[in-house]
């Protein structure tokens, strides 16, 4: 496994539909999540899962449950960065910062398996 290696990956389950602007948000959010986080985009994956049954506070509005796992770069600072950025880019989506969840896991590198091998060795 090569120096430096990592691993940050952004989950994404909304009530909305993102239709043909889906993949122009994901490439967003891969950005938003490598220049947040200071890793290389090369390591970033994003996975969106619109159209989601998900109420917030018994409602059917529009909200957003996101999940941020990085080996590393977890902390206050890049942690609201990303978070500004997400809401941004779900506020094109009419998706309110309100009704928005990023939780973020910072891993060890033997909890993360990468080609055939952990990143621990």
């Amino acid at each position: 496994i090569e120096d430096g290696a990592t691993d940050p990956s952004l989950f994404v389950q909304t009530n909305i539909d993102l239709g043909d602007k889906k993949m122009t948000f994901m490439k967003a959010a891969s950005k938003a999540v490598a220049n947040c986080l200071g890793k290389p985009e090369s390591y970033v994956a994003v996975s969106v899962q619109d159209g989601q049954d998900i109420i917030w506070g018994g409602s059917e509005a529009p909200c957003a449950l996101c999940k941020v796992i990085s080996l590393g770069s977890i902390n206050k600072e890049n942690n609201g960065a990303l978070t500004k950025e997400i809401s941004a880019l779900l506020a094109e989506f009419d998706v309110p910062a309100n009704r928005i969840y990023v939780n973020f896991f910072d891993l060890e590198r033997q909890n993360v398996g990468y080609n055939g091998a952990t990143f621990a060795g």
